[in-house]
């Protein structure tokens, strides 16, 4: 069943019938919080922040006007909520990975055997390693062109900012990420 299908069930489902949009936020979650973590810079403030993300979704559903995919429009909700939770200033909690803790919690582990799924998560830290080292004016603008898909113009609109500005922040923190991520 297609999103659209999907988001007119939901819309016209009775009160407390979830089902549809369940099924929505089963199809996008993983995206959703993946980004939120790139975004705000925070494994810890991600699952929160995606999860705030399909509320604003559920109550705005109705105003969902199929002009653009389910995906587009969850997408812009939820650069516009990590956007906005970086404005507020949240401090960042940074979690070695080293950590004891995180070493416990069954849902960090990767239990694959596989030389390939090795090579990748290793590869995944890497590139998370380096984006969090990198600052909010370029990591933000570089997630929004290259994980989201976002043009240029839709960059400059949402960041605020001119669109030659966008197009030199884009081309510096590719640069940057690319130094940064040989070094190792």
């Amino acid at each position: 069943m297609q999103d659209e299908e999907l988001v007119r069930r939901a819309v016209a489902a009775r009160q407390g019938d979830l089902r549809a949009f369940d099924e929505l936020v089963k199809r996008h979650q993983s995206r959703v919080q993946t980004n939120c973590r790139f975004l705000s810079g925070s494994a810890e403030d991600a699952k929160d922040l995606s999860q705030e993300v399909f509320v604003k979704a559920y109550f705005n559903l109705k105003s969902f006007e199929s002009r653009s995919t389910f995906a587009t429009w969850i997408q812009r909700i939820k650069v516009n909520h990590c956007l906005n939770h970086l404005r507020k200033g949240k401090g960042k909690v940074f979690v070695d990975i080293d950590d004891e803790a995180m070493a416990v919690d069954e849902s960090l582990r990767d239990n694959s055997r596989a030389d390939d799924a090795i090579e990748a998560r290793e590869a995944r830290e890497r590139i998370t390693e380096v984006l969090d080292r990198m600052s909010e004016t370029l990591r933000i603008p570089l997630i929004m062109r290259d994980m989201d898909g976002y043009s240029y113009q839709d960059i400059a609109d949402e960041l605020d900012v001119g669109l030659s500005a966008v197009k030199m922040r884009i081309a510096r923190a590719r640069g940057e990420f690319r130094t940064m991520y040989a070094k190792g």
